[in-house]
């Protein structure tokens, strides 16, 4: 295991990925104690962020970014702060010459904190979510409101989008979850659980093939993974996977691993066709509350912040997925091989057409081949005309 911290000063609030083309990834890190937000370039070799940002933006006295939500072009982010108002920031350039241009987002200024924002995975919606349980679904960028719910929860905790990006789950802090539809705003259901039972997290599946909701649970002590059916929204059933309460829950881009990290600092990554930890990092927050995860858009690598921590970079220890270039070349070597075999075998097969080569032989093979036809007139069965 790898990792790496994103130097500098202030305590670290929050972080994600910015993805970018050609897979030269940013990490935005927002900070207080001075209060920034500032990008920071990925060296996927080192498995380590830049020693320095690539660009800074400076908030003013009083102001502390709370959550960041990257838009899946990386072209636009929105910060969430602690005065209640939502910032976008554009972003401009490549490698050395990037350039942060904030906007603000007038129908969320003013409305009071929000713990949770999310993009739709096409990049159509916007969702924000409050500490004071109010739900916000708008268009992506005209901001045209779709929903705006005042009562959705009680407080909000965690929210996602789906792989088709028509449905939105929430979680709030007393246990409750709700399903909505992110095309017109209506409430799809509640989702089902025990007296006893708190739904605190949310993610997708993501791998377009297992219609999946995955919730982390608190049983009473225990705590579970729930993983509900989004055709029926029922549960399909639960695992105890990290056997700790969860304060993060993370899915892979390519919808293989789901990752959840602790309230004191451990993290744990599954795999989803198994449902079986393939990477423990154990104490890598050591005893401090995991605020933010992340897996890599292109990599096997997890992103973590905590405040007594900071941000972390972290190699997972799980099987190498195939490249493409890797395919190709496994292709081009069994092509290979089967010429080879084919040439092997027509070499030393008794071929009607495997003819010597020798003149002298060639025609004495001709010859024998006429006489053994004259003398044995059974030899072609006649036609049937």
């Amino acid at each position: 295991m790898d990792s790496g911290d994103a130097p500098g000063q202030g305590t670290v609030t929050c972080t994600t990925w910015i993805r970018r083309p050609e897979n030269a990834h940013l990490v935005v890190v927002g900070k207080s104690n001075p209060s920034s937000l500032e990008i920071f370039a990925y060296d996927p070799i080192a498995t380590s962020l830049s020693p320095s940002p690539k660009a800074k933006y400076e908030f003013g006295e009083g102001v502390d970014p709370v959550t960041i939500a990257v838009h899946p072009s990386g072209d636009d982010l929105v910060c969430s702060t602690s005065t209640g108002d939502c910032k976008l920031f554009e972003l401009y350039g490549r490698e050395e010459k990037i350039k942060l241009v904030t906007k603000e987002l007038l129908p969320l200024q003013g409305v009071g904190l929000q713990k949770c924002l999310d993009f739709s995975v096409d990049g159509t919606r916007f969702a924000s979510g409050g500490d004071d349980g109010h739900l916000r679904i708008f268009e992506w960028p005209t901001m045209r409101i779709i929903l705006d719910e005042p009562r959705a929860h009680k407080s909000f905790q965690d929210m996602d989008s789906s792989l088709d990006s028509e449905f939105l789950a929430s979680t709030s802090v007393d246990g409750s979850a709700r399903i909505w539809n992110t095309s017109d705003g209506s409430p799809i259901t509640t989702l089902t659980r025990n007296s006893d039972e708190k739904i605190e997290l949310c993610r997708f599946s993501k791998d377009g093939t297992k219609p999946f909701l995955f919730c982390s649970v608190q049983r009473g002590n225990r705590a579970l993974t729930v993983v509900y059916d989004i055709s029926t929204w029922q549960k399909v059933g639960h695992k105890r996977l990290l056997r700790k309460p969860a304060s993060k829950m993370s899915v892979s881009l390519d919808g293989k691993y789901l990752a959840l990290g602790s309230k004191d600092g451990d993290i744990c990554v599954v795999e989803v066709k198994t449902m079986e930890v393939r990477h423990w990092s154990k104490r890598l927050h050591l005893g401090s509350n995991i605020n933010s995860m992340e897996f890599c858009p292109s990599e096997r690598v997890v992103l973590t912040n905590s405040n007594e921590w900071g941000v972390m970079v972290t190699k997972l220890t799980v099987p190498a997925d195939w490249k493409e270039w890797q395919i190709y070349l496994l292709l081009l070597g069994l092509f290979l091989a089967s010429l080879v075999a084919f040439y092997i075998f027509f070499q030393n097969s008794d071929s009607f057409w495997n003819f010597p080569k020798n003149e002298a032989t060639t025609r004495s093979g001709i010859e024998t081949i006429l006489a053994d036809s004259q003398s044995d007139q059974n030899m072609w069965e006649p036609l049937d005309l």
